[in-house]
C-alpha cells in the first residue's frame, strides 16, 4: 500500500502545472545553462521512473532529499515541525474519541428527551461546520473579543523555560485544538448514538435489564464491549482527516507544524518536502489502521479466525 501511493503521489506531483524552476525559465536574469545545472544537481534532468527509482532508493535510508527553497536536508526539516503536528492530532482523536463516547451513549439512554435533542443539535451543527470557518469565528470571538487567547503562534513574543513554556504552548494551541475536536465530534456522536440504540433493543440487553443488573454494570458488561470494535474500525480511518484537517488549522493560526510547512511547499513547489510530507502522513495513517486492527483482535481474537 505504501508503494503505491508513493507511486500515486509521485505521478500526481510531477503532472502538475508549473514547477519549482517555473519562475527561473520567466527570470530574464537565469540563463539556460544555469538552470540545466540547478536541474541537474536535484536530479530533476533524468527521466520520470529514473528520478523514483533514484528517490525510492533514497528513501528506503530515510532520505527524502534537499530542499528546493532552503537548500537545508528534508529530513530534519519535517522532524522540527512533526511534534507539535503529532501533539495536535494525538490530542484531538483522545478527545473526539472519549466526548463522543459519553455524548453518544447518553443520547441513546435519553431517547427523544431535552438532552438527546440537545446533543443532536451539537452533533449536526459539528458535521456541517468547515474547520476554517469556525477557527476563523475562534479568533474573533476568544482572541480579538474576550482576548483570552492569542490570534497565532506557538510561543509568546517574551521566551520562557522549564513548564512555563509548556504551559505557554499549551496556551496556544487552545484554539486550533478546540477546532479540532469540535469539528471532529459531530459524525462520531451520531454513529455511536446510532450503534447504542442498536444495543438498547437487543434481546441480550433486554435479559439483562430484566435481571436488575445496575446502569453501571450494564454499561461495562453488555453497552461498552459491543460498541469498541466500530468505534477503534472508525477512529482508524478517520486518521487522515485530522492530519489532513491541520495543513488548514496550522496555516490559519500560523503554527509551525507540518501542515504549514506542506501549505508553503505546495504553494512553490518544493518537489522533496512535498514528497516527504505525503509519505510520512501516509506511513502515519496505515500505522494507524494497523494498530487498530491489532486493538480489534485484542477485543475480539475469533476475529483471526475468519
Amino acid at each position: 500500500m505504501l508503494f503505491l501511493i508513493s507511486v500515486i503521489s509521485f505521478l500526481a506531483i510531477h503532472a502538475a502545472p508549473n514547477s519549482f524552476f517555473g519562475a527561473g525559465e520567466l527570470n530574464p536574469n537565469m540563463t539556460k545553462a544555469a538552470i540545466a545545472k540547478l536541474k541537474a544537481v536535484y536530479g530533476m534532468d533524468k527521466p520520470l521512473f529514473e528520478q523514483y527509482f533514484d528517490w525510492m532508493k533514497n528513501i528506503v535510508t530515510l532520505n527524502f532529499g534537499i530542499s528546493f527553497v532552503s537548500g537545508q536536508d528534508v529530513s530534519s526539516e519535517i522532524l522540527k515541525r512533526i511534534r507539535v503536528t503529532l501533539w495536535m492530532n494525538a490530542i484531538a482523536l483522545v478527545s473526539v474519541f472519549l466526548l463522543s463516547l459519553w455524548l453518544g451513549i447518553k443520547a441513546a439512554m435519553e431517547y427523544e428527551r431535552k438532552s438527546d435533542k440537545i446533543i443532536r443539535q451539537i452533533s449536526l451543527l459539528s458535521f456541517s461546520m468547515p474547520s476554517f470557518y469556525l477557527a476563523l469565528l475562534f479568533i474573533i470571538f476568544f482572541a480579538i473579543k474576550l482576548s483570552w487567547f492569542p490570534i497565532a503562534g506557538l510561543h509568546s513574543i517574551e521566551p520562557k523555560e522549564g513548564f512555563a513554556d509548556i504551559v505557554d504552548m499549551a496556551w496556544h494551541l487552545t484554539l486550533p485544538i478546540g477546532v479540532m475536536i469540535f469539528v471532529g465530534l459531530g459524525s462520531m456522536i451520531i454513529y455511536i448514538r446510532s450503534l447504542t440504540l442498536e444495543i438498547l433493543k437487543s434481546d441480550y440487553y433486554t435479559f439483562a435489564l430484566a435481571r436488575g443488573l445496575e446502569s453501571k454494570k450494564l454499561l461495562r458488561y453488555y453497552i461498552l464491549p459491543n460498541l469498541m470494535p466500530p468505534i477503534i474500525t472508525l477512529l482508524g480511518l478517520s486518521l487522515p482527516g485530522l492530519i489532513g484537517g491541520s495543513v488548514i488549522l496550522e496555516s490559519i493560526f500560523g503554527i509551525e507544524g507540518m501542515g504549514q510547512l506542506f501549505y508553503i511547499s505546495a504553494l512553490s513547489r518544493d518537489y522533496p518536502i512535498i514528497m516527504g510530507i505525503l509519505m510520512i502522513t501516509a506511513f502515519l495513517t496505515l500505522l494507524g489502521n494497523m494498530l487498530a486492527d491489532l486493538a480489534l483482535l485484542k477485543l475480539n481474537p475469533y476475529m483471526s479466525r475468519g
